[in-house]
């Protein structure tokens, strides 16, 4: 009988593998033309070692026969479109022209060429494998158990030292945040990703695996290291595999504890600040990207060899789009692998998350891909990274659920989860009420602040701290000597030139200079009037009632002041306000009259009811209220410049009157507030801010 399957590839090679999840054996397929391998499990092991029968119905009657397998004709069928669409069968004569369709199917045409490379491609730089069977040898101590254990020491007394100086290590963290001190942290991150690639290295070719290229691969134009260790699959023992997967951040690790240590140890100088950049940025680097199982990164290989589920991400994907359809339509469809219980779940779950950390990622690298890049590439590079990664896999799964659609329709499940969908629309669409939460300023309406002017010593305090004044009444006796001479000397001058000018009109030697000695006297009466007005600063009153707080205990008559030194507050009698400020997303929801409620920090206050006052129509251009600040503990991002806080987005002040009466002698206080503004849909604040950034980034 003629031989109806086609005969495989003679330099295919299978090797033992680890145990599968479910307890079954599995080989590994080797293609050595590629240099990838492929996870076989028993029955596909079984139906390849029969192969040259020829015969679907003879080799599943011969497993049948020898093992306890029992196989349907459908499975010998499903191996040879596997072993065919991943060109592992040798061709047959006049196959020529449909290898070549396939191949050309496979690459696509040019755009999709030029968009997949941009995505990600490799750079191979050396063929590490003939240096690296040289130096593993002399490096044999890196693999021993007592190298380890000094690590951890190193890594504990490292640790103890740094949490004793934790003081010093932030200064120094801070001090490197200079454009100097990034590109030391470059240099630094340079050395540990090569480290972390050759302990790949080292560690495949310890375990006897072939390194054949190290590199640098492009995801999205971004530099990342690379070292090919596919021969891992060769290794029968999972132990081994996770070995290698782990060696990168191993390494990274090791390189963190002994430059921790050296750090806590070292004097100041070069090699100490050397120590500390390696000892933060492997920490960081390492726990922060490599750790990560939601990208291809190690933390992935290893949980995946960890599961025995290779090919983690597309099995957990293919569940979680099965278990979404089933939740939605109820179609009753076979799972696309049998699992246990939990571990279906957890797949699931593990699924949702990987796509929603890359939904935040590529939207992030989208961003940063628009704004880096000329305009105009940017705009195409940003739909490129929005069309793949976001808008492809939904049209994808929005396709298979069209081709389901006569069984959906007949599902009774779909309307209940139409139902849904129209529900949440709904509640998109609606409004919703929504509090404008800020922090704010508990303040008298009236407060003046009292200051020393230069050179002023106290001569007389006829207000005591806590007193009630009425309006003009002096709150302070100040005197100036300086002053008080000028003022002498300006009034006498004043007299002398006043008896000349009256004499000049009766003596004719000094008519002549009548006038002059009229612009002298009005020059000394200007001189005389601005002396005066200078004394009033040293003579301060009440400009209105109110109650004089915050005096220092210690001042007493004859005490000398310093310039601008705080000499207390004058408070008016009446109600407090609330100063607050808001920004331009949200301003636009409130209006005079809006409830309002001040909570204090702490709860060291009253809580106080409120109503919005005033709303100012510009922006504020410099933050009045320095304790909203974040850099005090507020809500509003500032720069400061020369002792002036200016905010770092456009943000309106807000006053805000206080129901209940205040005692005039209340501290200032800070605390959240809460106010009831007008009603609004998230699809209403979606559009608007949309509509702002389009507007904003349409100008070229």
């Amino acid at each position: 009988m003629p031989s109806l399957l086609p005969a495989l590839r003679e330099d295919l090679a299978i090797e033992p593998g680890p145990r599968l999840i479910d307890g079954q054996p599995s080989w590994t397929l080797h293609d050595p033309a590629r240099n990838l391998f492929f996870q076989i499990d028993w029955p596909s092991f079984e139906m390849l070692s029969r192969w040259d029968l020829g015969q679907p119905q003879e080799i599943v009657a011969q497993i049948s026969r020898d093992t306890t397998l029992q196989l349907d004709l459908d499975a010998p069928q499903a191996l040879l479109t596997f072993l065919r669409d991943q060109q592992l069968l040798q061709p047959t004569a006049g196959a020529a022209p449909a290898w070549a369709a396939t191949l050309s199917r496979q690459r696509g045409d040019w755009y999709q060429w030029l968009l997949h490379n941009y995505l990600f491609f490799r750079i191979p730089l050396l063929r590490p494998d003939r240096w690296l069977s040289r130096i593993e040898p002399h490096l044999s101590f890196l693999f021993t158990r007592g190298f380890w254990w000094l690590t951890v020491l190193a890594a504990v007394v490292g640790g103890m030292g740094a949490y004793r100086e934790i003081e010093r290590f932030a200064a120094t963290l801070m001090d490197t945040l200079t454009w100097q001190g990034m590109l030391a942290y470059g240099a630094a991150i340079i050395f540990a990703k090569t480290c972390h690639e050759l302990g790949h290295a080292l560690t495949a070719r310890h375990f006897g695996c072939r390194v054949p290229t190290m590199g640098v691969a492009f995801l999205v134009l971004w530099p990342v290291a690379y070292t090919d260790t596919n021969e891992a699959w060769k290794l029968p023992r999972r132990e081994q595999r996770l070995a290698i997967a782990g060696a990168g951040i191993l390494t990274e690790l090791c390189i963190a504890a002994w430059a921790t240590l050296a750090w806590a140890w070292l004097p100041e100088g070069r090699p100490k600040q050397i120590a500390f950049l390696l000892s933060t940025t492997t920490w960081v680097s390492t726990l922060l990207i490599n750790a990560s199982p939601f990208m291809r990164f190690d933390g992935y290989f290893l949980l995946s060899d960890h599961l025995g589920l290779p090919n983690l991400h597309g099995r957990s994907f293919a569940l979680a789009r099965w278990d979404l359809r089933e939740r939605l339509f109820g179609l009753r469809e076979p799972a696309p692998e049998d699992f246990p219980c939990r571990m279906q779940v957890g797949l699931v779950v593990f699924a949702w998350a990987v796509w929603i950390y890359r939904l935040v990622l590529f939207l992030g690298i989208a961003a940063l891909v628009y704004h880096f890049f000329i305009k105009a590439v940017g705009i195409v590079l940003f739909a490129v990274e929005i069309a793949w990664f976001i808008a492809l896999p939904l049209w994808r799964e929005v396709n298979a659920w069209r081709a389901r659609w006569g069984a959906i329709r007949q599902g009774r499940q779909v309307w209940f989860s139409a139902l849904m969908a129209l529900v949440l629309v709904v509640l998109f669409f609606m409004p919703w009420p929504n509090r404008v939460l800020t922090s704010g300023l508990l303040q008298p309406r009236q407060r003046m602040a009292i200051y020393a002017p230069s050179h002023a010593v106290i001569a007389a305090m006829p207000v005591a701290n806590g007193r009630s004044v009425v309006a003009s009444q002096p709150l302070l006796h100040l005197a100036s000597p300086d002053l008080a001479l000028r003022a002498e000397e300006t009034g006498a001058r004043q007299d002398l030139l006043s008896w000349q000018a009256g004499a000049a009109a009766f003596d004719t030697t000094t008519r002549k200079d009548w006038q002059l000695l009229n612009d002298q006297l009005a020059h000394a009466n200007a001189e005389q009037a601005t002396v005066g007005a200078d004394l009033q600063r040293y003579r301060p009153v009440a400009p209105y009632a109110g109650v004089l707080v915050d005096v220092d205990p210690d001042l007493r008559p004859g005490d000398w002041l310093k310039t601008l030194e705080p000499l207390g507050e004058l408070v008016g009698e009446g109600r407090w306000q609330v100063v607050t400020y808001v920004d331009e997303d949200e301003i636009r929801r409130l209006e005079i009259g809006d409830r309002a409620l001040f909570i204090t920090d702490g709860l060291g206050g009253p809580n106080l009811k409120a109503h919005v006052a005033s709303i100012d129509r510009n922006a504020s251009r410099t933050l009045g209220e320095g304790a909203l600040a974040t850099l005090f503990g507020g809500h509003v991002l500032v720069r400061e410049k020369n002792g002036v806080l200016y905010p770092e987005q456009a943000v309106y002040r807000v006053v805000l009157d206080v129901a209940p009466d205040i005692p005039a002698t209340s501290p200032l206080l800070r605390g959240r507030v809460a106010i009831a503004g007008q009603w609004e849909s998230p699809a209403a604040r979606f559009l608007r801010t949309a509509g702002a950034v389009a507007w904003r980034e349409a100008g070229f």
